[in-house]
């Protein structure tokens, strides 16, 4: 069976787009349903499974808990796909600096997906205008997407906020946003990838 077809098959069409392109291809399986092979990105790299939410590219459904093959690159490869910026913020925890890319709410609906390999992030009714040049919101869409952990680098405590799907630096998440959580997650916008609701 053609794999587009049996894709199709599998997961009744709208899991395939879940992901975005990149990361439908790395799908292994949903919760409760059956599973696909999928090539390893980087031929020496380990199999890494994570459990990912899934969400609909044309409507930002939530399609449940999805088995993807985390996106493990060399440098090299990872040079290939991302910009110099977004490699230096990726994958050497940069920051770009403030009010260089784009960072306001958009005007129509839609999600934010992690540059670096599809999965989604955040959605934009939860984006706000901090002031800060970065874009900001209040929640993940959902917790299970994004990493959290202890960031002590130039002198400061802060938390690190990184991608579920692979490992790559967002921003970093602080207690001084507005409700309904009090969180302002600030991103950095080389690390996203705007995707508008059809």
């Amino acid at each position: 069976m053609e794999r587009r077809r049996f894709l199709f098959a599998l997961f009744g069409g709208g899991a395939v787009v879940a992901l975005g392109g990149l990361a439908a291809a790395r799908l292994v399986g949903r919760k409760g349903g059956g599973a696909m092979a999928a090539s390893t990105p980087a031929a020496t790299a380990p199999l890494q499974v994570v459990q990912l939410e899934c969400f609909a590219e044309e409507d930002g459904r939530d399609l449940g808990v999805c088995d993807v093959r985390k996106l493990v690159l060399t440098d090299a490869q990872w040079h290939q796909r991302l910009s110099d910026s977004a490699f230096n913020v990726l994958r050497r925890t940069g920051t770009e600096m403030a009010f260089s890319g784009p960072h306001e709410k958009p005007n129509h609906k839609g999600m934010y997906r992690c540059a670096g390999c599809d999965t989604a992030l955040f959605n934009a009714n939860t984006q706000f205008d901090s002031g800060t040049g970065w874009p900001s919101f209040w929640q993940p869409i959902a917790k299970r997407n994004v990493i959290e952990n202890r960031d002590n680098s130039f002198g400061m405590e802060r938390i690190a906020v990184n991608c579920a799907g692979c490992d790559g630096h967002l921003g970093h998440v602080f207690d001084d946003g507005p409700p309904p959580t009090g969180l302002r997650y600030c991103m950095n916008s080389v690390a996203l990838r705007f995707v508008a609701f059809a």
